[in-house]
């Protein structure tokens, strides 16, 4: 299946194609959703044989490039449209299709009835198309190509219910903020170009094997793609589109800004791992900005009311957990992380989708409640989903974020553990409040009016799936210290051997005792279980709720950093741009000079007019005149 992996991409384009052109013609919501969803889940099973196909051939040979065609000639410049199938790309093209599939599958029950139906099944398709070309390119261009194509079909997605205005404020906010990130991209592809003649990824970290660790010319280059990734992945500074990005459909939110879209940023700097383990400096940002970003967002989540805005600052701060796994140089673990984390966060989305679908599309936790019982199937696996990512054995989040809790410590100390820790229990405590909100208690919604009801099988089979992919998922990268294999570190090593090899020469470091291991995933349950516990007991009974104040109250403003934008950055730009460029340079030099033109044209065109007097004697004595002078100059010239 590998020499027929072109269908990988191929598929979900078709879908987008085919929806997209003649979608309002087919009428049949079933046809249409059965379309786009086999036009992820066929690339899917593909992805799965070519899987199998790389785990028979030798790990130093799960490495192939596919060449397509030329896609572009000019001079030496030479790119090539052309695909690495790899570990590393392989995971991937599972997690996004898989996952993908799953969401797609959701989304005919979440969409039935909506006019855009065919149109918001195209989108999905076309974002599929993008991701996986992001995924599987071997060169920064043709990443580039889908970097940006997710970044459009994003913007499409979030404002998809056009006609309300914040939707649209939403898809803007997310596409221009993103264009900072990608702008440090575009700097670090024309970095690598003018200095090493390729865009292939292979032949740029190739070349680079033998620069001096430190050098300034990579320590931009490494800058300037983690600006894009910080752009892609929502961390400080360019975090704050995410949240706003909620104004979309739910499955919107559960395949861009959960599962897919916003892990591209890690994927691209686990791509480049050998680019910033020449870096020191490079990865010590990654982990700096991890860290912030991870208990910046944590604590926000602390006093939302929002459900999809929980899960946003949810998904930001564990993105820094994932970053956090970069800066230490822990690849393959940044890498299970995202896979986990792709199953519980879909989970928890899809489950919040259900919940605003049987609350007949309210949002607010604090008027919900006592909902377990009306709907049993949302409330089971989206208590799974919170028990995962609350860090709980033996479920998927456990394991992942065990083993950056574990890195960390190992690569930096007791500090930075200690604040990994706080971390986890924080994200046991928000997520616990929005459960116990939200399914436990009594009803705080009216129950006259508003009956909640439990979703259609096409929103709970995924569902289901994904609780399942939640409870077993971990088991792919258990650590050594349990006896088990350790599958997924030992499928990614040959991604990241160059890298650790680096890491190694550069930051040698003992590894701790088993003692200590055990030490710190019993803390890290301790952390979790407090953080549950006492959510639970907090808000099991409260059934009113005051106004928030003090430090609570800047929690709920998201620490204002919207408003300190708007203040710092937008109002500024909004005042040159009205007050200078519009009202003096575009209204008074520009426009002045291109009006001055025509005012002086017209005045001598009004005065030559004057000679058009009508009378023939005029014209006879001007024709005259001229001949005479045209003999006076043949005579004496």
């Amino acid at each position: 299946m590998i020499n027929s992996f072109y269908l990988v991409t191929l598929l979900p384009l078709a879908g987008f194609l085919i929806n997209g052109l003649f979608g309002k013609k087919l009428k049949n919501e079933k046809l249409i959703g059965a379309i786009s969803t086999l036009a992820v889940f066929i690339p899917f099973l593909i992805g799965v044989s070519a899987l199998f196909e790389l785990l028979s051939m030798p790990p130093e040979t799960r490495n192939i490039t596919i060449n397509y065609y030329n896609w572009i000639t000019a001079g030496s410049f030479t790119v090539n449209y052309a695909y690495l199938i790899d570990p590393l790309s392989v995971s991937l093209v599972l997690v996004v299709t898989g996952i993908g599939a799953l969401i797609h599958l959701y989304s005919i029950g979440y969409m039935h009835g909506d006019p855009g139906f065919a149109k918001f099944f195209a989108y999905m398709n076309l974002f599929i198309f993008a991701m996986l070309n992001l995924i599987l390119a071997d060169n920064f261009l043709l990443i580039f190509l889908g970097w940006e194509g997710v970044g459009l079909c994003s913007y499409f997605l979030i404002g998809f219910w056009y006609e309300k205005k914040f939707t649209g404020d939403a898809a803007k906010k997310a596409f221009i903020i993103n264009r900072i990130g990608d702008f440090g991209f575009m700097l670090a592809m024309f970095f690598i170009f003018t200095n090493f003649n390729t865009l292939e990824v292979s032949s740029f970290l190739n070349q680079i094997g033998g620069i001096p660790v430190g050098d300034t010319l990579l320590l931009t280059i490494a800058l300037l793609l983690f600006l894009g990734a910080t752009g892609k992945s929502a961390q400080i500074p360019l975090f704050v589109w995410l949240p706003d990005a909620m104004a979309g459909p739910t499955p919107v939110s559960a395949l861009i800004h959960a599962a897919t879209m916003v892990t591209a940023g890690v994927y691209l700097v686990a791509r480049t791992s050998l680019l910033y383990a020449l870096s020191p400096l490079a990865m010590q940002i990654l982990l700096y900005v991890g860290f912030l970003t991870a208990i910046l967002a944590a604590t926000i989540a602390l006093k939302q009311n929002d459900i999809k805005k929980i899960l946003a600052y949810s998904t930001v701060s564990q993105l820094g957990f994932m970053f956090i796994a970069l800066g230490t140089g822990a690849y393959w673990v940044a890498i299970f992380h995202l896979i986990t984390h792709a199953f519980f966060k879909g989970l928890l989305f899809l489950g919040s989708g259900s919940v605003i679908h049987g609350m007949h599309e309210e949002q607010d936790i604090l008027k919900m409640g006592g909902l377990k019982n009306k709907m049993k199937i949302t409330f089971i696996t989206f208590f799974i989903g919170s028990l995962a990512i609350a860090g709980i054995p033996p479920l998927s989040g456990f394991f992942s974020k065990d083993a950056i809790i574990f890195e960390t410590y190992k690569e930096f100390g007791i500090p930075f553990m200690i604040a990994a820790l706080i971390t986890a229990g924080i994200t046991a405590f928000y997520m616990f409040r929005l459960v116990t909100l939200t399914f436990f208690g009594k009803p705080r919604y009216d129950v006259k009016h508003v009956h909640p009801h439990e979703s259609p099988s096409t929103m709970t089979i995924p569902l289901i799936i994904l609780a399942v992919l939640s409870v077993i998922g971990g088991f792919i990268g258990m650590p050594g210290i349990y006896g088990m294999p350790t599958y997924l570190k030992d499928w990614l090593e040959p991604v990241f051997a160059k890298s650790t090899a680096v890491l190694e020469i550069i930051h040698p470091v003992q590894e701790p005792s088993h003692t200590i291991e055990f030490i710190l995933v019993g803390l890290a349950i301790l952390a979790s279980v407090i953080g549950i516990l006492f959510a639970y007991k907090k808000y099991s009974t409260k059934e009113t709720f005051e106004p928030e104040t003090g430090f609570g109250k800047v929690l709920e403003n998201k620490y204002y950093v919207d408003e300190a934008y708007d203040k710092v950055i937008v109002e500024p730009i909004e005042k040159v741009s009205e007050g200078f460029l519009w009202k003096i340079f575009d209204i008074k030099i520009i426009d002045g000079a291109v009006n001055g033109i025509a005012r002086y044209i017209s005045n001598i065109s009004f005065d030559w007019r004057k000679l058009q007097t009508g009378i023939i004697q005029d014209y006879s004595t001007i024709s005259v005149a001229g001949v005479v002078l045209i003999i006076l100059y043949l005579l004496y010239m």
